[in-house]
């Protein structure tokens, strides 16, 4: 956490320098969490970028729904999604890149004179199972979700290069345990789950 935190107190004097009117930082749902996880990073951010002169405008995003781009090949090819969300039929919120760049253009644009956190998420709640549904329709072969068991987890996070999995596995333990969520009332994006994984599939 050392050197996230540094990384923050560079952002924070940066822009106490430059002094812009107005800022909008990209933070997370989940970043009011107590709990220790990888988004943890991400609530420090908002504490320092608080302190600033200006006003700033915290955009807490939901779970990308441009993350299914490490499932393509396998539901491609193998006709599986290996979901560490779990249980797989649990809705969890989701959004596309695109409806967080539209709506940070929009808050950049407007006048506000104190700190705001916006929330911000899909227009459905997407399950693994539901991308798992979402892909078959798209590839014209079935695809099952299968939940990866939770104690493999560190294993094959190592293997892949992970130095300290702990975070990440946090991070997703608080999705799959409901402590990772929106304080408040999310907007609303537009884009649909299908409509990314569409775009994910024609760019694979």
């Amino acid at each position: 956490m050392a050197e996230a935190r540094a990384t923050i107190e560079a952002l924070y004097q940066a822009l106490h320098a430059s002094r812009p009117q107005r800022v909008v930082c990209l933070s997370t749902i989940g970043a009011q969490a107590s709990q220790p996880n990888l988004l943890s990073a991400l609530g420090l951010m908002e504490q320092r970028l608080a302190e600033l002169p200006m006003p700033v405008t915290f955009l807490r995003a939901a779970w990308f729904m441009e993350n299914f781009l490490w499932d393509v090949a396998n539901a491609r090819d193998a006709g599986v999604l290996y979901s560490y969300l779990q249980p797989l039929d649990r809705p969890v919120p989701m959004i596309a890149t695109a409806d967080i760049g539209a709506l940070a253009a929009d808050l950049l644009q407007e006048t506000v004179t104190a700190n705001r956190v916006v929330e911000l998420e899909g227009p459905e709640h997407c399950s693994p199972n539901h991308a798992a549904f979402a892909f078959s329709r798209l590839l014209g072969h079935t695809v099952q979700a299968q939940a990866v068991p939770r104690a493999t987890w560190e294993g094959a996070s190592l293997a892949q290069g992970m130095k300290n999995p702990l975070p990440r596995m946090q991070m997703l333990d608080g999705f799959n345990e409901g402590w990772i969520c929106f304080e408040g009332q999310p907007l609303k994006g537009t884009t649909s789950l299908e409509t990314v994984l569409q775009e994910l599939l024609t760019r694979a």
